[in-house]
């Protein structure tokens, strides 16, 4: 769904290697939208004072301090949800009904808050269109 490409940008020769790995790549022959949705990561900035990225799209990050992980981490989630046509969501369900159930075998559950005063939960969940329109037809409320 989505190339990711670290390059180690102390490294002497970090352009030669871009343009290594990008020969590479374009000879595997794969689908266009892979190669335009790529994401570049430049690694170890920590060892260059003062990095800023001139290529477009370019995320400088220091793996070993965790700086630039963040912003790396909410690219990479927007793009795979664009690429799968998945989306995070929170609905708000009844206990007492199947929904809860139904979400964790149609979709990714990540968090249920539980409300034991009225019996409901909030429900976080990664879920793709389809599946989501299947939800909203079994459980119109």
């Amino acid at each position: 769904d989505l190339i990711v490409h670290v390059r180690d940008i102390t490294h002497p020769e970090t352009i030669l290697q871009k343009a290594t790995v990008l020969s590479v790549l374009k000879n595997l022959n794969l689908p266009s939208h892979l190669l335009d949705s790529m994401v570049e990561v430049h690694n170890k900035v920590d060892l260059i004072e003062r990095y800023k990225p001139t290529e477009e799209n370019a995320f400088a990050v220091s793996a070993l301090h965790g700086h630039g992980l963040e912003e790396l981490k909410d690219e990479i989630e927007k793009k795979i949800f664009t690429a799968t046509g998945k989306k995070i969501l929170t609905v708000n369900i009844n206990l007492e009904g199947p929904q809860l159930s139904w979400l964790y075998k149609k979709a990714t559950v990540q968090e249920v808050e539980v409300m034991p005063e009225d019996g409901t939960a909030r429900v976080k969940v990664i879920i793709g269109n389809s599946a989501f329109g299947r939800y909203k037809n079994l459980f119109p409320n």
